[in-house]
């Protein structure tokens, strides 16, 4: 068994997340699916959660790597579910 590190551990949920967006394509297929955006949630609240349990408990590089991942994911989740429509197209 391999050693796992904490980084390592919030990358492969972050991977998880991106895909239920439809960014990464499945492991078992060619293309990237529909966006499974119950599925997309359910990653974003566990790193959150996760983030909470944690605090006060990491390096300042794993603390980086799960704000940054936690931002970029809640970001992307707006942006595939309509929220971020811009009123004007460019």
């Amino acid at each position: 068994m391999s050693d796992i590190s904490f980084t390592a551990f919030v990358i492969s949920l972050a991977s998880s997340a991106a895909m239920h967006l439809g960014d990464l394509p499945d492991p078992e297929g060619a293309q990237a699916p529909e966006p499974n955006l119950e599925g997309a949630q359910q990653m974003i609240d566990i790193l959150a959660l996760l983030d909470e349990k944690t605090r006060g408990n990491l390096s300042a590089e794993e603390r980086q790597v799960l704000e940054q991942v936690l931002y970029e994911l809640r970001l992307r989740f707006v942006e595939v579910s309509g929220g971020g429509k811009r009123i004007i197209e460019p």
